[in-house]
């Protein structure tokens, strides 16, 4: 599988578990009708670890264009790739949102409120202040990013180069680091832990392309009581994790 492809199906995966998480909460007439804020951040939480676990192995399982810059920003990545990659997440992101409309259709005829329907796709605020929400954006995407870039690297550096060590050589035998596809679980629970902690404010977008692809599906799927994309606000989760991104990334390099 390419790299890129792998994006694209990673977080196709993440968007189907938590999109589609947020409409069983959320549309008329299904099971999970009325589950709640606990049982949203877990289908999340559940979704970041299929779509890491799935392809990490291939692409690294960023499925998140802040997870890309920011690795980028640290050294970790190259950033030649990183145009691609967001290109790659942006496309899974808008699929997984149309697949969430697929297995929901029926709901989303029987659901007339158009707020509802946009949350399956997008993030909104509930407080709408614009510096505020960012700043949010900001703190979340600082927590996951921060926390990602200490599991992709093993935290061992080359006294004399500086870089990273991938291994180290233990009788005449290389030793690797890190936890290989396993480190989706931590990185699931990181991302749990800041929706409970930080999700009230803003949905926790954290994740640009987990807003921007699905806000595209939802402007441009066929289903009725469909209001605006409140595209006013998407420039807050793009903004919002980058920066907060760039920070944890600068903060992992001065430490």
């Amino acid at each position: 599988m390419h790299p890129y492809i792998a994006e694209v199906i990673g977080t196709a995966i993440l968007i189907i578990f938590g999109g589609g998480v947020v409409a069983n909460v959320v549309l008329n007439e299904t099971k999970g009708n009325g589950g709640g804020w606990i049982v949203i951040t877990w289908g999340w939480a559940i979704g970041v670890f299929m779509g890491v676990f799935t392809v990490s192995q291939v692409s690294g399982g960023h499925i998140n264009p802040a997870v890309t810059v920011g690795l980028a920003a640290a050294g970790l990545f190259d950033w030649a790739q990183v145009p691609a990659y967001v290109a790659a997440q942006t496309v899974g992101g808008f699929l997984g949102g149309v697949v969430v409309w697929l297995a929901y259709k029926d709901h989303f005829a029987a659901t007339e409120d158009e707020d509802v329907k946009l949350a399956i796709f997008s993030t909104s605020p509930e407080i709408r202040n614009y510096s505020a929400n960012l700043l949010t954006e900001i703190i979340g995407t600082f927590v996951l990013v921060f926390g990602v870039l200490y599991l992709d690297s093993a935290g061992f550096f080359d006294a004399q180069s500086g870089e990273v060590l991938q291994s180290i050589t233990i009788d005449g035998q290389a030793v690797g680091f890190g936890l290989g596809a396993l480190s989706a679980l931590p990185i699931a629970l990181v991302v749990l832990g800041i929706g409970l902690s930080l999700g009230g404010p803003t949905g926790y977008a954290i994740n640009p392309a987990r807003d921007l692809g699905p806000r595209i599906a939802h402007a441009i799927l066929p289903f009725s009581h469909k209001g605006p994309s409140d595209w006013a606000y998407s420039w807050v989760p793009i903004v919002g994790p980058v920066l907060g991104a760039l920070l944890a990334a600068g903060l992992y390099r001065l430490l």
